[in-house]
C-alpha cells in the first residue's frame, strides 16, 4: 500500500472513522442538509467550496481544487497546512491506512 498516494482501504473500519471523527460535524444524505460543516453528499468530483447554503471560508471556496481520493487523501492529513485559512477544526488522520479506510466509506456513501 502506498504511503503517500490512496489506495482503497476497508469501508466499515471508514464507517467507524466517520462515525467518532466527522459525523459531528458533517451529514452524508442528500436530505440531510449542513451541520456545523457543509453536507458531503456529491462530494467527489465537486469543487472546494460549493455546497449550497453553506458559508466557507475564502480561503476554501478559493482553493479550486475537485475532490477526488488523491486530493481527500492530502487534505485529511493535515487540512490547515492543505487548505491554509479553513476553518474544519480537524487536527487530520496522520495514519495512510486511516485515511484510505475513511475515503473508501466516503466514496460509497456521498454518492
Amino acid at each position: 500500500m502506498g504511503k503517500d498516494s490512496f489506495s482503497d482501504g476497508d469501508s466499515k473500519k471508514g464507517a467507524g472513522l466517520f462515525k467518532t471523527r466527522c459525523a459531528q460535524c458533517h451529514n452524508l444524505k442528500e436530505s440531510e442538509g449542513n451541520k456545523i460543516g457543509p453536507n458531503l453528499h456529491g462530494l467527489f468530483g465537486r469543487k472546494t467550496g460549493q455546497v449550497e447554503g453553506f458559508s466557507y471560508t475564502d480561503a476554501n471556496k478559493q482553493k479550486g481544487i475537485t475532490w477526488a481520493e488523491d486530493t481527500l487523501f492530502e487534505y485529511l492529513e493535515n487540512p490547515k497546512k492543505y487548505i491554509p485559512g479553513t476553518k474544519m477544526a480537524f487536527g487530520g488522520l496522520k495514519k495512510a491506512k486511516d485515511r484510505n479506510d475513511l475515503i473508501t466509506f466516503l466514496r460509497d456513501e456521498t454518492k
